[in-house]
């Protein structure tokens, strides 16, 4: 009998062992899957961050295009600007100048009315000559504030941006 237990023996340790054997492939097909699974998982994570990251670039890139517009628009913007404040300054010096001399012309009026009240010169003329050189100083600054109205509307609505 011992040696039909022994056989016993020998058979239930070799179903044990054979047991433990499919148990260990069983639990080594399921480690192997999870490492591919977690592979393949992280190979999906590294792809959309790189998508993620691309459309980051792309975006920069959109962005910094437009402000580069927006630097060049500010620019020609303030250059106009500019321009207009230089050429202000010379319709301010210009009415100065057209004002002086309308100042001398009545002036000048006043002393020949002063000296030839007796003498009968044409006050008539004196006053036309007088209203001839204010109406041609009126045309020079009304065709240069046309000029300057009709630019300065985009120069306002720039100023307005350049404030902020």
């Amino acid at each position: 009998m011992a040696s039909s237990s022994g056989i016993t023996t020998t058979s239930g340790s070799l179903n044990t062992d054979l047991y433990q054997q499919h148990l260990q492939q069983l639990l080594d097909q399921r480690k192997s899957k999870r490492k591919m699974s977690n592979r393949e998982s992280a190979r999906r994570s590294r792809v959309r961050k790189q998508k993620h990251l691309d459309e980051l670039m792309a975006q920069l890139a959109q962005l910094r295009k437009a402000n580069n517009q927006l630097v060049m628009i500010m620019n020609v913007t303030a250059q106009g600007l500019l321009n207009v404040e230089a050429e202000n300054s010379v319709l301010r010096a210009q009415v100065a100048e057209l004002e002086a001399r309308l100042e001398s012309l009545n002036e000048i009026i006043g002393f020949l009315d002063i000296e030839n009240e007796g003498f009968g010169i044409n006050e008539e003329f004196c006053y036309n000559a007088v209203n001839d050189s204010a109406d041609m100083f009126m045309l020079n600054v009304n065709s240069s504030m046309s000029y300057m109205y009709a630019n300065q509307l985009p120069i306002m609505a720039s100023a307005d941006m350049l404030q902020y």
